[in-house]
């Protein structure tokens, strides 16, 4: 009995070393951001301002360097 306590004990040491949570916040993070420029992209009857994308991306205030400008593709 003592050896199946000790095999239990080690198995349950490595059961939580694989319990990790299987969500990236970065990544989620990145894809609501993306989401939210195709959505104003595709409600929007013109191209977006670079000052639009800068704000949908929450850069608005930041100094950083300025996404080039949109293409229109015909």
């Amino acid at each position: 009995m003592g050896n199946v306590m000790a095999t239990y004990e080690r198995s349950s040491v490595v059961d939580d070393k694989l319990n990790v949570p299987l969500e990236d916040a970065e990544l989620l993070a990145e894809v609501e951001l993306t989401t939210n420029l195709i959505i104003a992209a595709s409600e929007s009857d013109a191209v977006l301002s670079q000052e639009q994308v800068d704000q949908l991306l929450g850069l608005a205030d930041a100094e950083s360097p300025a996404i080039p400008n949109q293409q229109r593709r015909d």
